[in-house]
């Protein structure tokens, strides 16, 4: 730190019943009074210096008793006070930028300036800030949190408005060229003085070494200080989001969801202090969101859904809430699980999280997550496209926009990833109501689940937690499951899950009976519904294909999904029991009476919408049987 030492005389103040004098042959002719405070001075040594003590003695009549002067309010109180009386006695005084506020508000008050007398020490003050302190680091940033004692004084005398423009400029200049005075992340003491001479230390390395010292500020200087170096321009905007990441980390708690919380808000012990505590936390959080870069990508997701977590619990402006969503929503990839569990304040319903924002987040990363186009545009003319653009220019445009699609894809492949893995958490609250549940797994498209494991372990978990769901609930819960997307295990796991419904688990068995007769090569001796069915989806059962769980799909309202296991007939007796509980009238299953035929078994296990499928098959075959 950078000091400087004014007078050489020593210090000759000193208390005697509650009244400070200074030692001397001359008898005391001026008592001041500052802020409680007595002190007997002299006038000679005062008034030669001080323009304002001048006018208020000559104001006051002659008396041979000492006359009383009073200094209420005094910037500084009477540590300022006595410095500059000090200073006025020779007596040595040490400045620094811990008292330099201090007094020269104090200075300002007693107008010690250049017209009293040459030399005098607003002067050597304003020396001293401009040569030595602005040029220091952590000399500036000090001389600017003590300006918060004094915020009005100091915005009249442009000491807080140099600070700041102090701090922005070495901001944005190399650190090696920076008067780097102290460091709070070095704590290294600092033997510069005021002629530059600097010591040997270490330089700080990384682009954003000044983050950290400038997080000491408080909240108003902080954001003006931020909105400087913004203004600058030089600095990235990545290294303006992580330093706010280390001014929330710093000024923000760790506000987590409390068993207590709501009724702490709402009790009558400590309300007051909760109350401003909770104010003063919110505009923090609204300070850092209004100084957030514009730029994606200059703060992670995971920060911007903490910022939201914490403006959901300190019931932050509906603006700053907004932001942040829609902040959150451009970067949902880069999310994870635990960002997404954001507790639920509302007294409306008892959920553990808040659903309704991971929602919306949701809905605004699926609005904006739209593909560019995949093909180059076609022009009118054939002619005009070779002499508007090369043939090398066109081909590269279309190499461009289609690296551009498959990453909005795969942005969606890993949000439903995210979202299944956020259902498998939320989906144990017993409160959370079914719509919700629903409308989150629906909102991701068909194409971004390339595997329905995570989807269904979600839907496995509701139904453990919600066992009074009804028949028709439990189809709709089922109903965004892909059968074909299952895993082997997955399969063998929802063929003997008994809260499944009925026809959930009858097209397990089908899909896995088809992927296993297809694995196996024994694609000639499948049934002949299974064959039609193949055929209908336009699949040469007489060659191997890769899966029939990845290479079909089923355009049908019961497109539910739980892939089967490998060996169904272990599973038939659990089947019967099913349908026995379901009440499933068999007569439904058969057709025009052939459903004793042996033919048809293994049809009595197909969905509803094979079936109908292989009706309309029986009914050409025969129309064209008939014709011959």
């Amino acid at each position: 730190m950078k000091f400087m030492k004014l007078g050489s005389r020593p210090d000759t103040f000193y208390t005697a019943e509650a009244v400070r004098s200074v030692s001397s042959e001359v008898s005391s002719d001026l008592i001041v009074q500052v802020t409680g405070s007595r002190y007997l001075l002299h006038k000679f040594p005062l008034l030669s210096k001080c323009s304002r003590l001048q006018r208020l003695c000559s104001e006051s009549p002659e008396s041979s008793q000492p006359q009383i002067v009073q200094l209420p309010e005094f910037p500084g109180g009477v540590e300022a006070f006595e410095l500059c009386a000090k200073f006025c006695y020779g007596i040595t005084i040490t400045l620094s930028a811990y008292n330099i506020v201090a007094a020269r508000c104090a200075a300002d008050f007693l107008q010690m300036t250049e017209d009293v007398e040459k030399g005098n020490l607003v002067y050597k003050l304003e020396v001293f800030f401009t040569s030595c302190l602005l040029h220091g680091w952590k000399d500036a940033i000090v001389t600017l949190q003590s300006t918060k004692s004094f915020p009005l004084w100091s915005e009249d005398l442009g000491i807080t408005r140099r600070c700041i423009e102090a701090i922005a400029s070495k901001v944005s200049t190399h650190p090696s060229k920076v008067c780097l005075s102290h460091s709070y992340s070095r704590r290294e003491r600092d033997d510069l003085s005021c002629n530059g001479a600097e010591s040997q230390r270490l330089k700080p390395a990384s682009k954003g070494w000044w983050a950290e010292d400038i997080a000491e500020l408080g909240v108003d200087l902080y954001w003006r200080t931020m909105m400087e170096v913004k203004s600058g321009g030089k600095i990235p905007s990545n290294l303006i989001g992580e330093a706010l990441k280390i001014y929330a980390a710093r000024w923000l708690p760790n506000i987590s969801r409390e068993r207590n919380f709501k009724d702490q808000a709402g009790s009558d012990s400590d309300s007051d202090s909760t109350s401003e505590t909770t104010s003063r936390h919110r505009v923090l959080l609204e300070t850092i969101v209004s100084l957030l870069p514009a730029e994606k990508g200059a703060v992670t997701c995971s920060f911007l859904l903490k910022l939201l977590k914490a403006a959901n619990i300190l019931n932050a402006s509906s603006s700053s809430k907004k932001e942040m969503t829609r902040r959150a929503a451009l970067q949902l990839e880069e999310a994870t699980v635990r960002d997404l569990l954001i507790p639920s304040i509302s007294h409306a319903n008892d959920t553990v999280y808040d659903v309704d924002l991971v929602i919306t987040i949701l809905e605004q990363f699926m609005l904006q997550g739209q593909s560019p186009p995949t093909s180059p545009p076609r022009s009118k003319l054939g002619f005009e496209r070779r002499r508007s653009r090369s043939a090398e220019n066109i081909d590269l445009e279309f190499q461009e926009s289609r690296r551009s699609s498959s990453a909005s894809h795969s942005s969606k492949l890993k949000v439903a990833k995210l979202v299944d893995g956020y259902l498998q958490e939320i989906a144990r609250d017993v409160n959370l109501p079914l719509s919700k549940f629903i409308t989150l797994a629906e909102a991701i498209p068909d194409f971004s689940r390339l595997d329905h494991d995570d989807l269904y372990r979600a839907i496995d978990f509701y139904l453990k937690a919600h066992p009074d769901l009804n028949k028709s609930e439990r189809k709709r819960l089922c109903r965004t499951l892909d059968c074909k997307k299952l895993s082997v295990e997955a399969c063998m796991h929802a063929a003997q899950n008994e809260l499944l419904p009925l026809r959930v688990v009858v097209q397990v068995l089908f899909f896995e009976q088809a992927r296993a007769a297809v694995g196996g090569g024994k694609v000639t001796e499948l049934p002949s519904n299974i064959k039609a069915l193949l055929a209908a989806h336009n699949i040469d059962p007489s060659r191997p294909t890769a899966a029939l769980s990845t290479t079909t799909s089923i355009q049908a309202e019961d497109q539910w999904s739980v892939s089967g296991f490998k060996s169904p007939r272990s599973k038939v007796s659990s089947l019967k029991m099913k349908m026995a509980e379901d009440e499933l009238d068999e007569s439904d299953l058969q057709s025009d009476g052939l459903g004793r035929s042996s033919k048809f078994k293994a049809f009595r296990a197909l969905p509803t919408r094979p079936k109908r499928m292989f009706s309309k098959l029986l009914s050409i075959n025969r129309n064209s049987s008939e014709k011959n």
